[in-house]
């Protein structure tokens, strides 16, 4: 009898269903956004990635979130790592990404809760700016992404591509409800 190939995203996810999976990130992305626009230097929170569209099992959830450009990343990095933390409790990711209101970005948010310089560290500037992770060489979002997300979830909620039934259901239904 042969082994069985497992498909890497079975393998992530174990038993989870995809509406699991989905449900859990979107709930994740819902209270962080809730979290993320009462704080200041937050003018915009988009959802981008895999989670914005019908695949079955996405590996993390994406969020961008446009700031006042000198605004202060203590309470968002905190709100970052949170989400991060509780998508790693289903064996997934979360990235918050960053970017400025005239639509350059900026990198993402630093997961480390303490800023000093690390070996590990990508940053290209760690440290001159707290909590900003700007690994631009590994990372670097497309300015058509920056400037024109496919869903905004904050200061409005819109769509630029068709949503996916569960998104609608539980984070754009729940953000139009509580606005």
């Amino acid at each position: 009898m042969g082994r069985r190939t497992i498909r890497p995203d079975e393998w992530q996810y174990r038993e989870r269903t995809s509406s699991e999976v989905r449900g859990t990130l979107i709930q994740l992305v819902l209270e962080f956004v809730l979290a993320a626009r009462t704080l200041p230097g937050v003018s915009r929170v988009a959802l981008v990635g895999s989670l914005a569209t019908e695949k079955d099992r996405p590996k993390d959830a994406d969020v961008l979130v446009t700031i006042v450009e000198e605004g202060n990343l203590n309470a968002l990095a905190r709100l970052g790592r949170r989400l991060k933390g509780r998508a790693q409790g289903i064996n997934s990711g979360a990235d918050v990404f960053l970017a400025t209101s005239d639509g350059q970005y900026l990198g993402r948010v630093c997961h480390y809760s303490e800023c000093h310089r690390r070996v590990a560290c990508r940053a290209r500037h760690c440290g001159v700016r707290s909590h900003l992770n700007d690994d631009l060489d590994v990372l670097t979002l497309p300015p058509a992404l920056v400037v024109a997300p496919p869903i905004l979830l904050f200061p409005t909620v819109s769509a630029a591509v068709v949503v996916p039934a569960d998104v609608e259901a539980s984070l754009l239904a729940a953000l139009r409800a509580d606005s």
